[in-house]
């Protein structure tokens, strides 16, 4: 029979175990980093390199966005992308930390790095978001170079276009395709970012979800992270990211918050749903991950201590 005094002893060890890390509750996994897109693969890796020596999730998400607008083989995001039906390559970007601060630029030409402008915008300026010229005279204020976006074959691509001009995205073709980056480092803090060159051949001045906090990119650090991707108007119409993390804050695991906000998309207009791609990723602070979209077809990669990799998104259709 168990003594008193020594129920008493086993009782304090035990409270001894459950205080110590990892015996009962497990703990985050930390760091990782989870990025839109076969092209995320490499963006990862430069995140990696961040968050492996102990960095901070906002320079990862920057660095491997960065990695991404400097790929001329991503036609989509930065350098080379396919311009507008007029023939003019314009970028959309944010960036948000683990405090909340955020920063944006829609509608900005000329400069590669739209990412880092947005980070700039954040860091310098009591502002969220700045466009169109604005966003270029601050930028090459601050020491960004002017170049060049479009790229021959990009240009020859838009030229192919303009014969029958025809506006229908397809879907999962990389015509639309966002890269969110989304992070948790060591520290345990978050942060996510997102940079596109938005729809191919789209109208001129035309912005998507990318650059709105709360839409395309959506970061609060007692909850978790989104991001999205896919035809933007579909996200904005019901602020998707931001719906997605206080959807994990109400309990719903990563992926289950972003199958809820594709239901959502989906039963506002069930015809049109049908007919374009939108896609959501999420973590939240334990180290949890998710991913659901539209239409088949959607992927993102994952890098944590045991590597990197590609996963296919569940789909609705």
């Amino acid at each position: 029979m168990t003594t008193r005094r020594e129920f008493i002893r086993m009782s304090a060890v035990g409270a001894g175990l459950a205080a110590l890390p990892g015996t009962l509750k497990a703990q985050p996994k930390k760091p990782i980093v989870l990025s839109t897109w076969n092209f995320g693969l490499t963006a990862n890796e430069a995140a990696w390199k961040v968050l492996s020596s102990g960095g901070r999730a906002l320079d990862a998400v920057e660095a491997g966005a960065r990695h991404t607008e400097s790929n001329p083989r991503v036609n989509t995001v930065g350098f080379g992308s396919l311009p507008d039906r007029d023939g003019k390559v314009t970028l959309d970007a944010c960036i948000m930390d683990e405090h909340g601060n955020c920063g944006s630029v829609a509608f900005l030409q000329h400069i590669e790095h739209p990412i880092s402008v947005a980070r700039k915008v954040m860091e310098t300026t009591p502002h969220v978001m700045l466009v169109g010229e604005g966003a270029l005279q601050f930028a090459l204020a601050n020491g960004f170079p002017k170049r060049k976006l479009l790229t021959p074959e990009s240009e020859k691509a838009w030229k192919a276009w303009l014969k029958t001009a025809e506006y229908k995205p397809v879907i999962n073709a990389e015509n639309h395709d966002t890269i969110g980056i989304i992070a948790l480092d060591q520290s345990g803090n978050l942060s996510g970012a997102c940079t596109t060159s938005g729809l191919a051949y789209k109208m001129h001045g035309r912005v998507g979800d990318s650059p709105i906090i709360g839409a395309g990119l959506y970061v609060d650090n007692e909850v978790g992270a989104a991001t999205a991707t896919g035809v933007g108007e579909e996200v904005i119409r019901i602020v998707g990211c931001h719906l997605v993390v206080e959807l994990m804050r109400q309990g719903r695991s990563p992926q289950d918050a972003c199958r809820e906000a594709v239901e959502r998309i989906a039963k506002k207009n069930p015809t049109k749903a049908r007919g374009v791609q939108v896609g959501f990723l999420a973590l939240n602070r334990s180290g949890e991950y998710g991913a659901w979209c539209l239409q088949k077809g959607f992927n993102f990669a994952v890098h944590d201590n045991s590597g990197n990799r590609m996963i296919d998104s569940d789909s609705k259709f």
